[in-house]
This record gives structure tokens, sequence and C-alpha cells, in this order.
């Protein structure tokens, strides 16, 4: 199956789980996954968040951040992977000063279903 994200509309989602700004986002869903392709503008973020039902893996495209994971901080930048394990927290950052390079990543959260 083709996900054309480029053929999707972009949902704009302002202080995205409490975040700095907004992230811009591109998203398929079905009852398994979430699979994202999004963008951060310099100094936005996407709030920090617990992964209580399932776990998410993001793979940085472009640019520079940083994730705030549990009580740590990892620095991204394009060719990172993040993987955020069920039950853990973290939030994503474009910490580039205004007028620097867009953060844009690709994104999974897999639902876990009982079979």
């Amino acid at each position: 199956m083709l996900i054309d994200f480029d053929k999707m509309e972009p949902q704009v989602i302002p202080h995205m789980r409490g975040g700095e700004k907004e992230a811009r986002m591109r998203m398929y869903t079905d009852p398994r996954n979430k699979i994202m392709r999004g963008r951060l503008i310099p100094g936005a973020t996407i709030g920090m968040h617990t992964h209580e039902t399932s776990s998410e893996i993001i793979y940085i495209l472009s640019g520079k951040g940083k994730i705030l994971y549990d009580d740590g901080c990892e620095p991204l930048e394009a060719g990172s992977c993040h993987y955020c394990p069920k039950g853990h927290a973290h939030s994503l950052m474009n910490d580039s000063p205004e007028g620097g390079e867009d953060l844009r990543f690709f994104a999974v959260v897999p639902e876990h279903c009982a079979e």
C-alpha cells in the first residue's frame, strides 16, 4: 500500500500536546497505526507526553533539534532515529534559532491491540 503524503492536506496542530507554536502533520491512520510526516519550525515543540498504550518511532529527515526523553536529552539531526517505548515520556523540539531550518520527521505509532 502506497501512502502518498504529498497528496494529503497538512493538518496544522497549534500547541501539540501542550508544546510551543505549531506542528504541521500529514497523517495516515488505521486501527493499528498512525504514520506521520511532520514539520516543526524553529522554536516549535511537541509537548512532553507519555505513551501509555503504544510506542513511537521518530526518524529525522532534515534539520536539527532534540528529544527530551524521560529525564534525559538527546540531540537529533538528519538520519537520527528515536524510539520511545510504551510507558515512557518524550518531547520533540526544533531548538534552531529563528530563521533556522525546519525540523522534518517521519513517525510511526503502532497501536498495540490484543489479539
